[in-house]
């Protein structure tokens, strides 16, 4: 005999429906177990037709272990701002942040076929399918990247509840506890100032020939004579490495300092050599095409399908 205590328990178990509860256990005759996997199974088959959807909104998101010596940057994305900030999204991309930073998996398939930190009985791939049969959206663990350092820290910056979240890692053999401020107040700098290299080092050779090109045209288009077209472009290519490597921007909290000069400075202050080693942002939902709905027009057909 099925109860009402059984079908509350799955219920909490589950977070299904009512009637799909009851209707669980006495297709598997009230075995608690097999009807969990009964309500998993009819998961899978709910998700697999939100799986078209697209899924721009959601959450980037930060861990560190407390020594800050690994962290983790995470994207996990929904459908729509509501379900971003539902506590129980929330709650599982924080957890599947916490364990890409205890694990070895380097790609999101591995990820999602290693056990669920919270649940050891089920993968990673069978909670968020859980999660998207119980919320009613498509989600997808998009990206992830892990950094670990042996001498300096890790630390990070949230920007716009979960819309930029930026990982920075200094090097610096002495320990001191300012690091984790300096750390900080980069990954603020990369979140304001969106970097694309870290120094001059780091810029491909074909991206600034091709600046240079573009440069060039863009002064004969002017009508500079040809014999200071050269000057000019290494002008305006230097103007650009200002603009796009981080070391050589402009300080967003003090502008009579750019980030190499205050990084020489702490370095003074600590009487240890401070250095960036390397930062990584994350834009939610950036080079995903998102689909535009009319929003009058979708309750119109939601209502036509009652």
């Amino acid at each position: 005999m099925i109860t009402a205590g059984m079908v509350k328990e799955l219920r909490e178990r589950t977070g299904a429906g009512m009637m799909d509860c009851k209707k669980a256990l006495t297709e598997t005759n009230g075995d608690m177990e097999k009807a969990i996997e009964f309500l998993r199974e009819k998961g899978l088959s709910a998700a697999a037709k939100k799986a078209g959807r697209v899924a721009a909104e959601g959450l980037v998101a930060t861990y560190a272990t407390d020594d800050n010596k690994t962290a983790v940057i995470l994207e996990v994305n929904c459908e729509t701002d509501f379900v971003a900030v539902n506590e129980e999204f929330i709650s599982f991309t924080n957890s599947v942040a916490k364990q890409i930073a205890s694990s070895n998996v380097t790609t999101v398939e591995e990820l999602l076929e290693s056990s669920f930190i919270n649940d050891s009985n089920m993968t990673v791939r069978e909670a968020l399918t859980a999660l998207i049969a119980k919320i009613g959206e498509n989600m997808n663990i998009r990206r992830f990247e892990k950094l670990t350092v042996e001498n300096g820290v890790i630390n990070g910056y949230i920007h716009g509840d979960g819309r930029i979240a930026v990982l920075v890692k200094l090097n610096c053999e002495k320990e001191d506890a300012s690091l984790l401020e300096l750390a900080r107040d980069l990954a603020m700098q990369v979140a304001a100032a969106n970097p694309l290299f870290l120094d001059e080092n780091s810029v491909d050779h074909e991206v600034l020939d091709k600046e240079r090109e573009i440069y060039r045209v863009q002064a004969l288009n002017e009508g500079k004579p040809e014999k200071i077209v050269d000057k000019m472009v290494e002008g305006r290519v230097q103007k650009y490495l200002k603009e796009v490597c981080l070391v050589d921007q402009v300080w967003v909290k003090n502008s009579d300092y750019t980030i190499k000069k205050l990084l020489e400075e702490r370095s003074k202050q600590l009487g240890s050599t401070i250095s960036i080693d390397s930062f990584v942002r994350y834009e939610r939902g950036e080079g995903i095409e998102k689909k535009e709905e009319n929003f009058a027009e979708e309750v119109q057909r939601q209502i036509g399908k009652q």
